[in-house]
């Protein structure tokens, strides 16, 4: 996979019993702000997952950041059993010291919420403030809190854990909109896999449906901003609304989504809440509106296909796709935007180099016995460091979408643009896109 951003130095700092633990230190903003990972973490892996990668980069943009591993997880020394909240605030304690930092915020995820409540309700002298996304102080039911796990589910989830342990176990769990999306299930495994072994996986999940920390949530006496999705599984969103009303002064601001994982859902939101909360300022994404022609590609009846296959030809299939894709865009001089499920989204500063580019995809896919179909169209849109926005890029999602195996359809726009340049079409007639006006004609390009 592409290293999205420079990778920043890891250190280790020295903890209780002798215990080393993993950190590192990005940015140079006025506060610091440690953020506290969920479940299992890799703090070198970080770097090589774009999205998360994105949202680390923007968060040390206003903040000194500090990223670390549990221990016995990620680039930490291994423990032979899962470490208590005490353990664990000691370990945070010890990175703090190491980075030279005396108070910092606190941002805990998910089963780093946790934690983050226990030192900034113990050490109040060491925390400016305390931020806590998808967390909860109590993950699974009881007879005085509905908003958990049931006894089932938990059964269900750690089988699901001891048999696909980074294979991509709990993904439609942790992030539902990228479940079916075999490129996030690859990253999703091997962030398991250099999170923590199997045992430890299982260790710390088994812990987390111990955990009860409500008698804390009164003694938080920082500033509090809680964020949180309305329709992620994982931690309940009342299980958010009953903290807020613990803590005293808790700010809680809820966003729409169903995704658990913080950087597999749409983060943004989250990063521009933290930034108001520790700046009082809110970060205006810079965009240059441009004129461009925007590819979409995508595997014709990719379900269907990895049905017939196994998991692990399936997944080779997909590299041996991607890398197609990739060698041409860079041969024609096409810009990778993202992953779109089994396809690519990408920009070209004219209409002719993306269909030479789209054709060649689509002629390097039938070596693989793969179909591809690709939608082109030419407007204006915003170009931002790590994704594009704007209607054209709506109207050449739908024009993919009438495409079948092989065929390369373009609006009216491209077809106009590229008179005279000897590229023969085929007219398809007017169709109905939708969630657009009017009808809009295209054209296939000829084979």
């Amino acid at each position: 996979m592409t290293q999205v951003s420079t990778r920043p130095k890891t250190r280790y700092a020295r903890s209780t019993g002798g215990v080393s633990i993993a950190y590192q230190v990005v940015g140079d903003g006025p506060m610091d702000l440690v953020f506290i990972p969920g479940y299992v973490s890799n703090v070198d892996y970080y770097w090589e997952m774009p999205g998360t990668a994105r949202a680390l980069e923007r968060l040390a943009s206003f903040t000194r950041l500090i990223v670390w591993d549990k221990r016995g997880t990620g680039l930490s020394d291994p423990v032979g059993s899962v470490p208590t909240l005490d353990e664990r605030s000691e370990d945070l304690r010890a990175v703090m010291d190491a980075a030279g930092s005396e108070r910092a915020a606190l941002f805990g995820i998910s089963e780093g919420g946790p934690m983050a409540l226990m030192f900034a309700a113990a050490h109040p002298d060491r925390t400016v403030a305390l931020i806590l996304h998808g967390a909860s102080p109590k993950f699974s039911a009881g007879p005085d809190w509905p908003w958990g796990w049931s006894r089932d589910e938990i059964v269900q989830r750690l089988d699901e854990l001891e048999r696909d342990w980074g294979e991509g176990a709990l993904l439609d769990l942790f992030a539902p909109s990228r479940a079916a999306d075999p490129a996030a299930r690859q990253v999703w495994g091997r962030f398991q896999r250099t999170g923590a072994s199997p045992a430890m996986g299982r260790a710390v999940y088994e812990a987390l449906v111990e955990l009860d920390c409500r008698d804390i949530l009164p003694a938080v006496r920082v500033p509090t901003l809680i964020v949180h999705r309305t329709d992620e599984r994982v931690a309940r969103v009342e299980a958010a609304r009953f903290m807020a009303e613990q803590i005293p002064g808790a700010r809680l601001v809820e966003l729409p989504g169903i995704d658990h994982a913080f950087t597999m859902g749409d983060w943004v939101p989250v990063v521009d809440e933290i930034e108001q909360f520790l700046t009082g300022m809110r970060h205006h994404r810079s965009f240059d509106r441009v004129l461009a022609t925007i590819v979409f590609t995508d595997i014709v009846d990719s379900t269907a296909r990895a049905a017939e296959l196994s998991d692990h030809h399936w997944r080779n299939l997909l590299a041996d796709h991607d890398a197609v894709v990739r060698r041409e865009l860079d041969r024609f001089g096409g810009r990778e935007v993202k992953r779109t499920g089994d396809g690519f989204l990408a920009l070209f500063t004219g209409p002719s180099r993306a269909i030479a580019c789209a054709c060649a995809i689509r002629d390097g896919m039938r070596a693989l016995g793969i179909d591809i179909r690709a939608g082109l169209h030419t407007g204006e849109c915003e170009v931002t460091p790590d994704d594009v926005e704007g209607l054209a890029v709506h109207i050449a999602a739908r024009v993919a979408a009438v495409g079948g195996p092989a065929e390369i359809v373009v609006s009216n726009t491209v077809r106009d643009l590229v008179a005279g340049s000897g590229v023969q079409f085929t007219d398809r007639g007017a169709h109905a896109l939708k969630g657009l006006e009017g009808e809009w004609r295209l054209f296939t390009v000829a084979s």
